[in-house]
């Protein structure tokens, strides 16, 4: 794994949890090429993983991330992989459920970066915001098509457009952060909700997340058939059984990932 981007392990056995740092405290965590192609490797070896259930993606230093490193895009160093977007993430986010940890500011592709994350977990004193307009840009790596899917109309378009910045306590109450922790706290709240996460059946949680995440542009007429094709191999696997079982005999399931 490369330096711009560190990855821990928590938990033993199945159901472990990987902790993904961007690891550029000096530059706030602002995104360059290095961090995006350390995304993506990391995300290539966990996903084939079968121990590992869940990622936590955060920044060292007391921040998330302040988005784009402009010093690099000035010389041409482009954070974006072909495929997978900004930070190796914006455009297809991991098949397994994946925890925001911040700190500090997420901003601008910082923001966006959350913004592909399942569940947000944010310190009282975190920032985020899309102030790319002020930088004569256009927040191009999900922000403005994600944010008004996740919180009211009219309050994103003011957010997109006054490139302002806004507390944590005001996106916990519009509900796109999930639970507010005291400063300094956000990785261990983010670790705790995904170690719960990760505790579930690993065939159960992709499949979970997949018919969430496509759902959203199904018709009526279509919807049960799409998900049915992805969640029956589920209910025929090894860890159904395993489920089962476990709570006909009162103890705790023991998942393969089968």
């Amino acid at each position: 794994m490369s330096d711009e981007v560190l990855v821990e392990e928590s938990g033993e056995g199945s159901g472990r949890v990987a902790i993904l740092t961007i690891n550029r405290p000096k530059a706030r965590n602002a995104v360059n090429g290095a961090v995006a192609r350390g995304i993506v490797e990391a995300l290539d070896t966990l996903d084939a993983r079968p121990d590992i259930s869940a990622y936590v993606l955060t920044g060292a230093g007391g921040t998330f991330s302040a988005g784009m490193d402009l010093k690099g895009f000035l010389t041409g160093d482009f954070p974006v992989v072909e495929g997978r977007g900004f930070g190796g993430l914006t455009e297809a986010p991991p098949k397994k459920p994946l925890v925001a940890a911040v700190e500090g500011y997420a901003l601008a592709g910082g923001f966006e970066l959350a913004l592909a994350c399942d569940v947000i977990v944010a310190s009282a004193e975190s920032t985020f915001g899309l102030p790319e307009p002020k930088r004569g840009l256009v927040a191009g790596a999900g922000g403005i098509m994600r944010l008004p899917r996740r919180i009211p109309y009219h309050v994103a378009m003011e957010m997109a457009l006054t490139g302002d910045h806004y507390p944590a306590s005001r996106l916990y109450e519009l509900g796109l952060v999930n639970r507010i922790t005291e400063p300094g706290a956000a990785l261990e709240g983010a670790l705790e909700l995904a170690r719960k996460i990760a505790a579930n059946a690993p065939l159960a949680l992709v499949a979970t997340k997949r018919v969430v995440v496509e759902s959203q542009d199904w018709s009526l007429e279509e919807m049960f058939k799409k998900q049915a094709a992805i969640i029956n191999p589920v209910f025929g696997s090894k860890d159904a059984m395993e489920g089962a079982a476990a709570f006909a005999e009162k103890r705790a399931p023991r998942w393969k990932g089968e």
